[in-house]
């Protein structure tokens, strides 16, 4: 699983890299930059910044999604981290059975089907592969809808592998006035509970929306390249821990987060 996974995250870093050689690999692309400061998240100190790097791209295997949060703690960390930052990322592309074999998938509200995988990494012990159907769907109102489902693999010997996720992905735009109002964001729901010898992993659903106006547009300035606006997050049984299960020994209170952050984002 691991090796399949890496083998396919490297296939898609090669061919993005030869782009310059094989234009029409690369249908569209899209970068931007996003600032974040929230308070009341749990396990994690409280008060946080985070800048995050996105790119999303199209090809003509499928499609390509990766960020990176890096993330400064404002607030004493009471998980046992305590160097005042970290960092977190997952690289996402998935393969469109209907681009490569240049079949039809579509049937009813479905567009495709598709292949999704995800790489997570980061700080420490967190690295996972994830891999599993799925299919994009055209639902009326919607900039697109994506949904996922995922076998999860950690790498090592922590908890959490084998059990399944759902990941919901979507975009809604809302014209307000002379500008818009761009609802998108995801849904990770892990609906298995997993255990081993160095512990529990249980289900749990982590809800992330962003709800921006676009300032760029409204300013004259060009439209989808400057947003404001805030991001819920609402994540029970943070990182698979259950209320009462072991985070660190100065723990004490709720492994539920629900708190959002002010955002501003910039695409170029």
């Amino acid at each position: 699983m691991n090796r399949t996974l890496s083998s396919l995250a490297l296939a898609s870093g090669l061919l993005a890299g030869g782009q310059a050689v094989a234009g029409d690999l690369l249908h569209w692309q899209n970068n931007s930059l996003t600032y974040l400061y929230g308070q009341d998240f749990k396990i994690d100190p409280e008060i946080q910044q985070t800048v995050t790097f996105e790119h999303a791209s199209g090809w003509s295997f499928g499609d390509l999604f990766l960020f990176v949060d890096v993330i400064k703690y404002n607030t004493d960390a009471t998980n046992g981290a305590g160097d005042g930052h970290t960092f977190y990322g997952e690289l996402s592309p998935r393969f469109s059975l209907g681009k490569i074999t240049g079949a039809d998938f579509s049937f009813g509200p479905i567009k495709d089907v598709l292949i999704a995988t995800t790489y997570e990494f980061g700080e420490d012990d967190v690295e996972s592969y994830l891999i599993g159907p799925a299919v994009d769907l055209d639902i009326p109102g919607f900039d697109y809808f994506q949904l996922n489902t995922y076998l999860r693999t950690t790498d090592g010997s922590r908890p959490g592998s084998n059990v399944w996720q759902i990941t919901p992905v979507w975009s809604y735009t809302i014209p307000v006035g002379e500008s818009d109002i761009l609802i998108d964001g995801f849904m990770d729901w892990v609906v298995d509970n997993d255990s081993n010898r160095r512990g529990d992993y249980h289900a749990n659903l982590h809800f992330n929306p962003q709800i921006k106006y676009d300032l760029g547009k409204a300013l004259k300035w060009g439209e989808k390249q400057l947003y404001v606006g805030i991001e819920y997050d609402y994540w029970k049984n943070k990182y698979g821990i259950k209320d009462g299960g072991f985070v660190s020994d100065n723990f004490v209170g709720s492994t539920d987060q629900n708190t959002a952050s002010l955002l501003v984002k910039a695409h170029f």
